[in-house]
C-alpha cells in the first residue's frame, strides 16, 4: 500500500505559522495599546487636551487588532489542523503498512496482540500526528512574541534588560529540569504499563491452569499493580506541571513591573511612561501566551516517546537475515532436550520435555483444558521462553523460530481486510488461493460474500468460517515449521477429520506439530501427552 501524494505541505505549515505570528502580535499590540489609550485618556483629561484628544483612531486601532487577533487564531487553528491531518493521512498509511508487512505479524497471523507495545500505541499514533500543533508552532510563535518584546525593550527600558534576562533564564532552567525528570518520569510510567499489560495478556492467556493452581488473583493483582504504580509516576509528572505553570505564570507580570520600574528610575514620568506602559502590557500579553508552556513540555516529551516506539513497529528485525538463509530448506527435524515447559507469563509447569518432531510425521500434543498445550505451542514458537532447539544440524535462537515457523491458534482473528489480504499470501495466485480455500472447505462462503476482494471483518464470519479460514493460512504459508492449535476446533467431526486429513496431506514435507483434546486416529500421529 503506497501514501497518497502529498499537496504542498511545507507551504501551508509556512502559512500557518505566519498565521500564528500574526495572532501573537496582534495580542501584544492589543494589550499595549489598550494601556496606552486608558493611560493616555487619563492623562489628556487632566489638561485642556480632553477637548483635543483624538479618541477615534485608537479605538479603531484597539477593535482592529482585536478582530486581527481573533482572525488570525482561528484561521491558524484551521488551517494547522487541516495540514496536520493531511500529514497524518499519509504518515498512518505508511505505519499501517509497515505494521502490516513485518514478519512479526504476518507470521503468526496477526495473532499475538503484543500488548506491551499496544498499550500505548493510539496515544502515541495521536501524539505524533499533533507533535507540529501542540510543540513546534506554539514553541516558534512564542520566541518570536520574546525577541519582538525584547527588542522593544531595550529600546524604551533598557534597564529592564537584566532582570528579564535572569527571568528567562531561570525559565529555561526550569524547563530543561522539567524535560529531564519528566522523561524518565514518563519513560518508568511507560515501562510500568507495558509490563502490566504484558504480563496481565499472558496471565489471561493461561487462566485456565493458574484458576487450577489458584494462582489467577495473585498473578492478576501484580500485573494490575504495574497500573497503578504507572500511575503514580504520571503524577509526578502533574505536579512538576502545576510547579512549572506557576513560575511561569510569573514571568508576565515580573517583566512588566521589571519594564515600568526600569522607566521610572530613568526618570520618566507622565506620558513619558505611555510608552513603556505599552511594553509592560505586552510583556503581560505574552505571559499570558506562555503560561501553559508545561503542556507544550509535557507535549514534547510524549511526541518523543511516541516516535521512539513507533519506530519499533517499522525497524527491521535483525534475525530475518539469519533465518531467511535457512527458511528454504525444509529440515528432517526439530529436537527438545530437557525443555522445561512455560506459562506465557514465563511460570515454569510441568516436568521438563524430551522431544524429537520430524518431517513428514504430525505430532499431537494432547491433554486437557489448562494443561499447557498452546503455551508449549507458543515455547516450541520462539514466543515464549529463551530455548535453543535442534534444527537438524543447527541450534535455533526463539527469534530465528518465530521466521520459520506459521502459528494457527483456534481463535482465528480476521482483519477488517480484504479476503486475500486475510490469506497473508501476497505471492500466490489467485488459483492458488481458491485451491486452498475449496481444500478447507470455505470457497463456497467466500464466493457468496464476493470473492478473494470482498471485504471481511470478525463479525462476517461464524467461529467455524473463521477457523477454516486461518487453516488455508497454513496451507499457503512457506514456513517449514507449522504449528496448528485445537484446528478442528469449531467445526463437527466428520467435517474437521477431513479437513485435517486434507491439511496435513498438504503439509506433508513440513514439521507439523498440533495441539488436541482428543486424537482420533492415533495411528497417524506422534502423540504427547501432557499432565
Amino acid at each position: 500500500m503506497k501514501a497518497p501524494p502529498r499537496p504542498n505541505v511545507r507551504a501551508r505549515w509556512r502559512w500557518t505559522l505566519v498565521l500564528a505570528f500574526t495572532a501573537v502580535i496582534c495580542a501584544l499590540l492589543l494589550s499595549g495599546l489598550s494601556a496606552w489609550f486608558l493611560g493616555a485618556v487619563a492623562i489628556a483629561g487632566l489638561s485642556p487636551l480632553a477637548y483635543t484628544f483624538n479618541f477615534h483612531m485608537p479605538a479603531a486601532l484597539v477593535r482592529l487588532f482585536a478582530v486581527g487577533r481573533t482572525a488570525a487564531k482561528y484561521g491558524e487553528r484551521i488551517a494547522g489542523h487541516s495540514v496536520a491531518l493531511q500529514e497524518q493521512l499519509a504518515r498512518r498509511v505508511e505505519l499501517f503498512s509497515a505494521m502490516a508487512s513485518a514478519p512479526s505479524a504476518v507470521q503468526t497471523g496477526w495473532q499475538f496482540g503484543r500488548q506491551e507495545r499496544l498499550t500505548d500505541y493510539l496515544d502515541d499514533v495521536e501524539d505524533v500526528d499533533y507533535g507540529r500543533l501542540r510543540v513546534d508552532l506554539p514553541a516558534l510563535t512564542a520566541a518570536a512574541g520574546v525577541l519582538l518584546c525584547l527588542i522593544a525593550s531595550v529600546i524604551l527600558a533598557p534597564l529592564a534588560i537584566l532582570p528579564i534576562a535572569v527571568l528567562l533564564l531561570i525559565v529555561v532552567a526550569l524547563s530543561r529540569r522539567f524535560l529531564h525528570n519528566g522523561a524518565t518520569n514518563l519513560a518508568e510510567a511507560r515501562r510500568l504499563r507495558a509490563q502490566g499489560a504484558g504480563e496481565f495478556g499472558a496471565s489471561a492467556a493461561s487462566v485456565m491452569a493458574l484458576q487450577a493452581e489458584k494462582q489467577w488473583a495473585p498473578q492478576s493483582q501484580n500485573a494490575l499493580a504495574r497500573f497503578t504504580q504507572a500511575e503514580s509516576k504520571l503524577l509526578d509528572l502533574r505536579l512538576s506541571q502545576s510547579v512549572v505553570d506557576a513560575i511561569i505564570g510569573l514571568f508576565g507580570p515580573l517583566a512588566a513591573l521589571s519594564v515600568i520600574g526600569a522607566a521610572w528610575l530613568a526618570g520618566k514620568q507622565a506620558d513619558a511612561l505611555l510608552a513603556p506602559a505599552f511594553l509592560a502590557f505586552a510583556w503581560l500579553a505574552l505571559g499570558e501566551t506562555i503560561q501553559a508552556g508545561s503542556k507544550m513540555l509535557t507535549a514534547q516529551l510524549r511526541r518523543e516517546a511516541a516516535r521512539a516506539e513507533i519506530a519499533k513497529w517499522t525497524e527491521k528485525p535483525t534475525d530475518v537475515p539469519v533465518a531467511a538463509a535457512i527458511t528454504n530448506h525444509h529440515a528432517s527435524k526439530l529436537a527438545v532436550t530437557k525443555l522445561q515447559r512455560r506459562s506465557p507469563n514465563g511460570r515454569s509447569i510441568g516436568t521438563p520435555l524430551n522431544a524429537c518432531f520430524r518431517q513428514g510425521q504430525p505430532t499431537v500434543i494432547a491433554g486437557t483444558s489448562g494443561s499447557g498445550k498452546t503455551s508449549l505451542l507458543k515455547q516450541i514458537a520462539g514466543w515464549v521462553g529463551h530455548d535453543a532447539m535442534a534444527y537438524d544440524d543447527r541450534v535455533l535462537s526463539p527469534a530465528e523460530r518465530q521466521s520459520l515457523s506459521f502459528f494457527c491458534l483456534h481463535d482465528a482473528a480476521i482483519l477488517a481486510d480484504t479476503v486475500r489480504a486475510n490469506l497473508f499470501a501476497p505471492a500466490a495466485t489467485d488459483e492458488d488461493l481458491w485451491q486452498a480455500l475449496q481444500d478447507m472447505e470455505i470457497d463456497g462462503r467466500i464466493e457468496a460474500l464476493g470473492g478473494l476482494d470482498a471485504w471481511i471483518t470478525q463479525e462476517v464470519l461464524s467461529l467455524g468460517e473463521a477457523q477454516r479460514l486461518n487453516l488455508a493460512r497454513a496451507v499457503l504459508s512457506d514456513r517449514p515449521i507449522v504449528l496448528l492449535d485445537e484446528p478442528t476446533e469449531h467445526l463437527d467431526e466428520a467435517q474437521g477429520q477431513r479437513i485435517l486429513t486434507r491439511l496435513l496431506d498438504q503439509l506433508g514435507e513440513r514439521i507439523v506439530i498440533l495441539s488436541s483434546h482428543r486424537v482420533a486416529d492415533e495411528g497417524l500421529f506422534k502423540i504427547i501427552r501432557l499432565d
